[in-house]
C-alpha cells in the first residue's frame, strides 16, 4: 500500500506489477543495515515525506492457527518512508516492525537513478500534475485537495462497508456444519502403492 505524503492518496500494488518492482528497487525492503543521519533527523525533524509504503503479505491466517478460513488476513511486514534531502539525495526511513512499539528506525540512501525514473504522481493517479506533484497546491486547503479528501472519505466508507459485508459472508459460510477442517474424524490419506 502506497500513501502519498501531503495528499493522503493511496494506491495498492502487488508483486509482479511494474510499479511494485520499481518500489522494490527504490526502497530496498530487504536492506537491514542503517546509515548515520543528522541528529535532528533522528529526533524527528526530517524533510517532508514523499510517500509511505506499507509492505504486507496477503492470504495469511486460517486453520489451524486461527478460527477462520485460510487466506483472509493481511500481515503488515514493514513500513518505509521516502524523503529527499536538500541536496537531492533520496533517503528511506524504515520501521522493520511497524506493529511493535519500539525505537528500531533504520535509514539508508535510495538509488538516485531509480528515484529519478520513479513517477509517484502517476502511481497515485495524479498524472496531470495536481497536488501530488506540487507541494504548494497540496498546502492550499481550498484547492484540489478538498476533492481528494471527499474522495478518500467516500472510498473509506465503501471499503468499510465491503469489509463488513465480506466478513459477514465469510462468518456465515464458516458457521455451516460442513465448513472447515474435519472436527472429530481422523484424516485419511490415499497412498499409491504401485509406484
Amino acid at each position: 500500500m502506497v500513501v502519498g505524503g501531503g495528499t493522503g492518496r493511496t494506491a495498492a500494488v502487488r508483486s509482479g506489477q511494474r510499479d511494485f518492482a520499481r518500489l522494490w528497487q527504490l526502497l530496498q525492503p530487504t536492506h537491514t543495515e542503517t546509515e548515520r543521519v543528522p541528529e535532528d533527523w533522528a529526533e524527528g525533524d526530517f524533510p517532508r515525506v514523499r510517500c509511505t509504503v506499507l509492505w504486507g503479505l496477503s492470504g495469511v491466517g486460517g486453520w489451524p492457527s486461527t478460527n477462520r478460513p485460510p487466506g483472509g488476513d493481511v500481515a503488515v511486514e514493514r513500513q518505509d518512508q521516502l524523503l529527499v534531502a536538500e541536496d537531492g539525495t533520496p533517503w528511506v526511513r524504515s520501521d522493520p516492525s511497524p506493529t511493535v512499539e519500539d525505537d528500531d528506525i533504520r535509514w539508508h540512501r535510495a538509488p538516485r537513478s531509480v528515484f529519478e525514473r520513479f513517477d509517484l504522481a502517476r502511481l497515485l493517479g495524479d498524472a496531470e500534475g495536481g497536488p501530488g506533484a506540487s507541494p504548494a497546491a497540496a498546502a492550499d486547503p481550498d484547492g484540489p485537495v478538498r476533492g481528494d479528501v471527499r474522495w478518500a472519505v467516500t472510498a473509506g466508507a465503501l471499503g468499510l462497508a465491503a469489509g463488513v459485508g465480506g466478513t459477514l459472508l465469510i462468518r456465515r459460510a464458516a458457521a455451516r456444519r460442513e465448513a472447515g477442517p474435519p472436527r472429530e474424524e481422523p484424516r485419511q490419506v490415499l497412498i499409491d502403492l504401485d509406484e
